[in-house]
Formats: C-alpha cells, structure tokens, sequence
C-alpha cells in the first residue's frame, strides 16, 4: 500500500532539515513515524501473524461466535 503526504513546501523544507543529520531516506523515516506509534505498539510476540494471518482471523472468528 502506498500512501502519500503532501506537505506546504516550507513543512517539507523543516522536515529534511530536521532528519538530515540522522541519515536516513525520507520514506524510510515517514514509515518509522507513522508505522510505530500506530502498528509498533501492540506487539503480540507472533512472528509468523502475517503468515498465518487467515488462521488467525478464522480462529477469531470462531472464539467469538462459541460465546
């Protein structure tokens, strides 16, 4: 998925000021940002979830129509 930011030019200006000490792409940085606080946060230990992403969901699915 591919989502794009359009910012004023002097947003975009005080961004690359602000992360050119640190090194790193833009994308790159805009994916840390945006995709730690909001995916980073509720790690479940699992490093196949994505895998097994459909087993997971069925077994959802079913835990919570058993109630």
């Amino acid at each position: 998925m591919t989502i794009a930011l359009h910012l004023d030019p002097a947003t975009e200006a005080t961004l690359r000021r602000q992360i050119q000490g640190l090194d790193v792409p833009l994308p790159e940085f805009g994916r840390d940002v945006i995709g730690e606080p909001l995916f980073g946060r509720y790690a479940s230990g699992d490093t196949d979830h994505s895998v097994r992403c459909k087993e997971v969901l069925r077994d959802r699915f079913r835990d919570r129509h058993r109630r």
